[in-house]
């Protein structure tokens, strides 16, 4: 822990006995790394714990140094006696790990790229040495086995370790696109769609790699409770476009997994610029910097921008993910899938109770 926050955190009194923060042990972890101080409060479920990690907040960023102050909270739960207006789940750290790390890509609406950004975050990955896994959690949309160019996949089959993933590009994926039609929609309702999540989460053989990237539904509902519930993720990565209308939606998403305790590793703007494959002129259709901007007010970390090219649209129809090649493109999942694993060794602690409020 770092000496100097600790000691400018327990200047700020404990609602509860009126102690410092580090004498009254509401803290498991102080640090300030690269600019960054990461600070994890212990919360009581009855307690509203704004107020105090606003205070958090503005002492940390009067140190020297300090860039941006992240808070993240754990609720401590007397057992038996859940709040009144909370109701207890099966702490999702129970469950088997399947990989060394976990990150969900998700997105507060449909039409940002998620599927696309997810995909080639893996891609990424792989081609730096990385062993990856890809979830397809997007069951009523799954687009993973066309971006890695998987369409003509019929079923999954079962092997003495458990359902046996496809592979592309040394990627193990499993996709609710496999079990489905071209053309043929899933009209499931949310018990079954949380069902066939934790079937793929569980009983898949993923050969616990470096890394498990889940692809997301977009929007917020029960596919994200539904793997908030099953397993202990080590964070999330929300994609964005600079559009304010997508940016309103990435608020909502970026609250939801707040209720549910999942650090959020950062924000991508996907789309960020058109560069024009004849001049290399950059167009800022959709706007720009909105993403980072949004992501400093919120106090989570940017993650990069990805520019909008012919050649991402041309790679992801043919099911091979632009990040394996060359390019501003491919540089720019580089530096945001490195960016993404740093966040995630920043926020990786035990896994506290998951509490879901009503």
């Amino acid at each position: 822990m770092s000496d100097a926050l600790l000691a400018r955190l327990d200047r700020i009194s404990d609602p509860g006995s009126g102690k410092g923060l580090a004498e009254a042990g509401r803290l498991d972890g102080a640090v300030i790394d690269k600019g960054v101080a990461t600070i994890v409060l212990k919360a009581d479920a009855d307690e509203d714990s704004a107020a105090l990690k606003a205070e958090i907040e503005s002492a940390a960023r009067e140190l020297d140094g300090v860039k941006r102050v992240r808070v993240i909270t754990t609720i401590q739960r007397a057992p038996g006696k859940p709040h009144a207006r909370q109701r207890p789940v099966k702490a999702a750290a129970d469950a088997p790990r399947p990989a060394k790390r976990i990150i969900a890509v998700a997105a507060g609406k449909g039409g940002v790229g998620k599927s696309t950004v997810a995909a080639n975050l893996a891609a990424s990955l792989t081609k730096q040495g990385q062993s990856v896994a890809i979830l397809d959690a997007d069951i009523y949309g799954p687009s993973i086995p066309r971006l890695f160019g998987l369409r003509d996949i019929k079923g999954l089959k079962k092997g003495d370790k458990g359902i046996e993933p496809a592979q592309a590009h040394g990627v193990r994926i499993v996709s609710m696109g496999f079990l489905t039609k071209p053309g043929q929609p899933v009209v499931w309702r949310g018990p079954m769609v949380q069902g066939a999540i934790q079937q793929f989460l569980n009983e898949a053989d993923w050969g616990y790699p470096d890394v498990l990237i889940i692809d997301m539904p977009p929007g917020t509902g029960d596919a994200q409770l539904a793997i908030a519930q099953t397993i202990a993720i080590d964070g999330v990565v929300i994609a964005c476009t600079p559009q304010d209308l997508a940016l309103d939606d990435a608020r909502k998403a970026i609250a939801m997994f707040e209720k549910t305790h999942t650090p959020i590793l950062g924000l991508i703007e996907n789309m960020s610029v058109f560069l024009c494959p004849h001049c290399g002129e950059a167009s800022e259709i959709f706007g720009h910097g909105g993403t980072r901007a949004e992501a400093e007010a919120m106090g989570v970390p940017f993650l990069g921008e990805i520019p909008l090219t012919i050649e991402l649209r041309e790679r992801s129809d043919s099911g091979e993910p632009v990040a394996f090649g060359k390019g501003p493109v491919s540089d720019a999942f580089a530096r945001a899938s490195e960016a993404m694993l740093v966040s995630a060794d920043e926020v990786r602690k035990p896994a506290p109770d998951i509490v879901l409020t009503d």
